[in-house]
């Protein structure tokens, strides 16, 4: 029986793209977007229409809330050197003030807060160094933007989160370790088409089910690992090149996993770094949730349910940690339906 996801994700916010350049480039073109033109900046986010989210809240039935994000935490994993420390300074920090003496804390943080975590990858996190006719290299992201346009040391000055349009939709929790029937996949494992395909009709659905527009979810087991942030680390599995162009051929809105990149690490072809993330958001302008948390539950959650995420803009940022409206040490929470 199919249990449709409706995922709402409010907030963030991304990009503007740079105008068509005078050269066109020696390799493939990608811009401008043939939907959305020369000046979009908010990618996939243009999916979530009037219409989208009414589509999407009409899924919610029972209410039930799931966790799916990781609380922030010292010995959390970090990739390479990044850094998370959080300190009260001083307890209370404020002394009694007042008649009523009033006490309270502040906090201090100390983090690459955009790398850490549950994590949204925006339109200027990946780029691509392409070859242009006259032998010059050029840095080109989403839309044809161009790294002189956007780069400044105090914030992108294009393609920055806060032009993400928020986001209400429905989304799919493909559960491919369940697919498979093992607790997690291996280290390094491709999730093929195939994969995702049986995955599909193992939960009752199929590709002719996804809409523009959904948000689509991979569990490949991994999370599992987090408390073991060494292992977690090591070359998780995740989806390759094809299984991403499938993605943006279904006109998704948003992509996610249960580990940091939601691609394989290392690619099969040696020759190739990080290629998924340059498929999806630079070449399609589809979003990259890193680290959600759906095996903490109790119950694990429907694998087509309704998910809310509602994100702070914070102009120039080409990535965004924690919750908006929330106190940013706190957890990335989606909502679901049913």
């Amino acid at each position: 029986m199919k249990r449709v996801m409706a995922i709402v994700v409010a907030a963030l916010a991304l990009c503007l793209p740079v105008a068509v350049h005078a050269q066109q480039p020696a390799q493939e073109r990608w811009w401008p977007h043939p939907l959305w033109g020369p000046q979009d900046q908010a990618g996939a986010s243009n999916w979530i229409t009037p219409e989208k989210v009414l589509e999407a809240v009409r899924l919610v039935e029972t209410g039930r809330v799931y966790e799916l994000g990781h609380v922030y935490e010292r010995g959390m994993p970090l990739f390479g050197q990044r850094t998370y420390s959080m300190f009260i300074p001083g307890s209370p920090t404020y002394p009694p003030m007042g008649k009523n003496s009033l006490v309270g804390h502040d906090d201090f943080l100390c983090a690459e807060i955009g790398n850490v975590g549950t994590q949204f990858d925006g339109l200027g996190h990946i780029g691509k160094r392409v070859k242009m006719p006259d032998g010059s290299e050029r840095d080109i992201f989403y839309n044809g933007v161009v790294i002189e346009d956007m780069k400044d040391a105090y914030g992108l000055r294009k393609l920055g989160i806060e032009h993400v349009k928020p986001i209400i939709t429905r989304g799919i929790l493909i559960d491919i370790a369940g697919y498979k029937n093992i607790a997690s996949l291996p280290n390094s494992y491709e999730v093929t088409v195939d994969d995702v395909r049986g995955a599909l009709r193992r939960q009752g659905m199929s590709e002719g089910d996804i809409r523009p527009g959904d948000a689509i979810f991979f569990r490949y087991g991994w999370e599992r690992f987090w408390s073991e942030p060494e292992k977690y680390n090591q070359n998780p599995p995740g989806i390759g090149v094809a299984v991403a162009r499938w993605v943006a051929a279904s006109k998704a809105s948003m992509v996610g996993s249960d580990q940091w990149t939601t691609e394989v690490v290392p690619n099969p072809d040696p020759e190739l770094v990080f290629p998924v993330h340059q498929e999806l958001l630079v070449n399609n302008g589809i979003y990259n949730l890193g680290e959600h948390g759906a095996r903490r539950n109790r119950r694990r959650p429907p694998l087509q349910v309704r998910i809310y995420l509602h994100a702070r803009a914070v102009q120039g940022r080409r990535r965004l940690t924690g919750p908006p409206h929330r106190d940013s040490l706190g957890a990335f929470r989606r909502h679901f339906g049913r």
